[in-house]
C-alpha cells in the first residue's frame, strides 16, 4: 500500500512537471534519484504530511540536521575546502568558502538553487494562486526552511497565518513619519523594521535566561512575523512618498504577494502575479551577498531578527548590490530620452560606447559569481513575453541583450590585451603607446571592472524595473524596498537554522599590508 500510494504521487508530479521530471523523495520509503550535470545526487522531498503547521514541520526537522552537522564537525572537521590566495583577501574574498548557507547554493553556471531545486524547477513544483501561474512566495518559504515542497493546504494555511501575524503597531507608523518625506525610501523602511524590534520575542527570551537550545522557538516568532509585516510597512513607506499618504489595508482573502501588491495600489491581476515572481526569484541568493551575509554576521552575535534584518537592508541600500535595479531603469529612460523609444541596435551601440567612455558602467550587467545569463533574469523575460511582448521598454531591454554582451566581451579582452602591453613594456623600461607613464594607475577603471566580473551577460536588476514600470510602478527610487520585502524570506529562514544549529559567533581573521607583504615574500623565499 505504501509503495502504491508512492508511486501513484510521484505520477501525478510527473504530470505536472513534465517528461524532464525532478528528483523526488516521495517520503521515508520511496525515492528517485538522478545525478544533475555537477555529479551530485539532487533530492526533492515532497511534503506527505498533513500536518499544516509549519512550526511543528520544523521541530521534528531540527534534531535530525543537528546530528547531521555534528558528524560533519566530528568526520571532516579538517578537511581543506580550498586554498585562500592574497588576491582573495584584498578582491572582497571572492570565491573563499567561509560560510554555511543552507538554504540555497549558487553555481556560477546553473545559477541559483533553492534547497536543490532551479528557479524553473520551482516554478513548476511549489503551489501557484492560479493554474500555470507564478509560484506563491509563501511556498518559498516552506522549501526554503524545511526543503520540503509543501502541499496547496499547506501554502494556504502559512499564508493565513502570516496575515494574522501582519498587524503592524502604529508607533512604528509614527517612526516612520519623524523623517522627511523626501529621506531615500529605503532609509524610511530600515527605521520602521527598527521600530517593530520592540515586540522582539527573541530579546524577551533571551532576557528571560532561555536555554541556548531553544533559541530558534522565539527567532522563528521574530522572522515570521517580520516576514509578515514587512509589506503593511513597505506599503506605508511608499504611499507616503508618492501617494499622499492615503493609505490602503490588507485585503484577508490574497496571498502574500498579491497583498503586497494590493497594499502598494495596484490590483490588476497581472501585477499580482508580478508580484508573486519578483518575490519569489528576489527571496535569497546564498550567504555570500552583501545583504545575506550581514544578516548572519549581525545575527551571529545573538542579535535578533529585527536588528539582524535591518542591518541587512543597509547593506542592500548600496549602490553595487540593491540599488541597482534602481540604476537600471534610470538608465534605460535616459535612452529612450535621447535617443527615442523606435532606437535601432546601432544607435544602441553607439550609446552604450557613450556610457562606458564616460567612465561608467552599464548598470544591469554583469555578476560577483555567476559566467551565464542570470536565471532570474530569464524568467522575468519570459513573463514579459507572455504578457506585454509589444511594450517598448522590454523591446528595448531585448534589444539591450543582444547589444551588450558583445560589447562588453570585446572590451575586456581588448582591456586585457592593454594591460598586458603595459606590463611588458614596463618590465622592459619601455614607454607604453597607451600610457606614457608606464604607470597603470590611470588605466580606466571601468575597463578594469569587466575584467574582473567575466561575466557580460545581464543580471535579474537588468529586467525588474522595465516589468514593474509597465504595470504603473514608476518610481525607481522604491524598487530596492521591493527587493529588501523579498529578501526577508530567505535572510530570516537561515536566521531560524542559524539558532536551530547553534552556528557560532562569526569571526574571521584579518592582517595588514604588512603582514601580507611578509607573509608572502617568506613564501617566495621558501
Amino acid at each position: 500500500m505504501v509503495l502504491f500510494r508512492c508511486l501513484s504521487r510521484l505520477s501525478t508530479l510527473r504530470s505536472r512537471t513534465g517528461n524532464d521530471c525532478l528528483n523526488f523523495l516521495c517520503d521515508d520509503y520511496c525515492q528517485v534519484q538522478q545525478p544533475n550535470n555537477l555529479g551530485s545526487v539532487r533530492w526533492l522531498q515532497m511534503q506527505t504530511s498533513t500536518d499544516l503547521d509549519l512550526h511543528s514541520q520544523l521541530k521534528e526537522l531540527i534534531p535530525e540536521q543537528q546530528e547531521r552537522l555534528k558528524k560533519i564537525r566530528s568526520d571532516y572537521g579538517k578537511v581543506q575546502l580550498g586554498n585562500i590566495t592574497t588576491d582573495m583577501v584584498i578582491g572582497g574574498m571572492r570565491g573563499m568558502v567561509g560560510l554555511l548557507w543552507e538554504t540555497s547554493l549558487l553555481d556560477p553556471e546553473e545559477g541559483i538553487r533553492f534547497r536543490g531545486l532551479s528557479i524553473p524547477e520551482c516554478q513548476k513544483v511549489l503551489p501557484a494562486a492560479q493554474p500555470n501561474g507564478e509560484p506563491l512566495p509563501e511556498g518559498l518559504l516552506w522549501l526554503l526552511l524545511t526543503g520540503k515542497v509543501p502541499s496547496k493546504e499547506q501554502v494556504n494555511a502559512l499564508s493565513k497565518e502570516l496575515r494574522d501575524r501582519a498587524t503592524v503597531p502604529d508607533y512604528a507608523f509614527k517612526a516612520i513619519d519623524a523623517l522627511p518625506v523626501s529621506a531615500h525610501p529605503m532609509t524610511q523602511f530600515t527605521t520602521g523594521v527598527m521600530a517593530l524590534q520592540v515586540q522582539s520575542e527573541f530579546q524577551k527570551a533571551y532576557d528571560q535566561g532561555i536555554h541556548k537550545s531553544k533559541y530558534w522557538e522565539p527567532t522563528f516568532e521574530d522572522s515570521l512575523n517580520l516576514i509578515a509585516r514587512l509589506p503593511a510597512v513597505a506599503a506605508y513607506v511608499y504611499r507616503r512618498i508618492f501617494k499622499d499618504g492615503k493609505i490602503i489595508p490588507l485585503d484577508e482573502s490574497l496571498d502574500y504577494g498579491a497583498n503586497f501588491s494590493h497594499m502598494l495600489g495596484f490590483d490588476d491581476p497581472k501585477m499580482h502575479e508580478l508580484m508573486r515572481l519578483y518575490v519569489t526569484i528576489h527571496s535569497d541568493h546564498e550567504g555570500g551577498n552583501v545583504s545575506a551575509h550581514t544578516g548572519h554576521l549581525v545575527a551571529s552575535a545573538l542579535s535578533d531578527p529585527y536588528l539582524s534584518f535591518a542591518a541587512a537592508l543597509n547593506g542592500l541600500a548600496g549602490p553595487l548590490h540593491g540599488l541597482a535595479n534602481q540604476e537600471v531603469l534610470l538608465w534605460i529612460k535616459s535612452v529612450v530620452e535621447e535617443c527615442g523609444e523606435n532606437i535601432s541596435k546601432d544607435q544602441l551601440k553607439d550609446y552604450v560606447w557613450k556610457t562606458l567612455n564616460s567612465g561608467k558602467v552599464v548598470p544591469g550587467f554583469g555578476h560577483g559569481v555567476l559566467r551565464k545569463t542570470d536565471p532570474r533574469y530569464m524568467c522575468q523575460r519570459e513573463f514579459a513575453m507572455k504578457h506585454l511582448p509589444n511594450d517598448p521598454l522590454f523591446q528595448l531591454v531585448s534589444k539591450l541583450y543582444d547589444v551588450v554582451p558583445p560589447i562588453l566581451t570585446e572590451l575586456g579582452k581588448a582591456s586585457a590585451r592593454s594591460i598586458q602591453t603595459q606590463l611588458e613594456t614596463t618590465e622592459q623600461g619601455a614607454t607604453s603607446s597607451n600610457n606614457q607613464s608606464g604607470d597603470l594607475t590611470n588605466f580606466p577603471s571601468f575597463y578594469l571592472h569587466y575584467i574582473q566580473v567575466k561575466n557580460p551577460w545581464p543580471n535579474v536588476d537588468a529586467h525588474s524595473g522595465v516589468l514593474l514600470n509597465y504595470y504603473g510602478l514608476t518610481e525607481a527610487r522604491y524598487y530596492t524596498v521591493l527587493f529588501g520585502v523579498s529578501r526577508s524570506i530567505g535572510i530570516c529562514s537561515q536566521l531560524i537554522w542559524d539558532r536551530a544549529l547553534g552556528l557560532p559567533l562569526e569571526r574571521p581573521k584579518s592582517v595588514t599590508m604588512e603582514w601580507l607583504e611578509n607573509h608572502c615574500k617568506k613564501a617566495a623565499a621558501a
